[in-house]
């Protein structure tokens, strides 16, 4: 269950384990509840965070489709080393702000 804390601009949400296939789709359901009720931009902190698979990625690329057909913005923090890593491959960090943890 991730912690999620929305203010008047912004929604965090904190998943604080991995984002991986086993619970992809909690995750993607509490990602989609954010976005439908909130307004702004949504940040997915992942601190704490040491693994993201390919489902993983696949349900943060979903949310930020969604808020991209409201003109409103992703951004992922705290990302460990080797997953930055693996969003700039993707070239994810092209289409939604990345910010590596430090």
């Amino acid at each position: 269950m991730s912690e999620i804390v929305t203010s008047a601009d912004q929604t965090v949400v904190k998943p604080g384990e991995d984002v991986v296939a086993s619970m992809a789709e909690a995750f993607k359901a509490e990602l989609m509840s954010a976005v439908d009720s909130s307004q702004g931009t949504l940040i997915i902190d992942l601190d704490g965070v040491s693994m993201v698979d390919s489902v993983g990625i696949g349900v943060i690329i979903a949310a930020y489709n969604s808020l991209s057909q409201s003109n409103r913005q992703l951004k992922v923090i705290n990302v460990a080393q080797d997953i930055y890593g693996l969003f700039s491959t993707m070239r994810l960090n092209r289409r939604f702000t990345v910010d590596a943890a430090e």
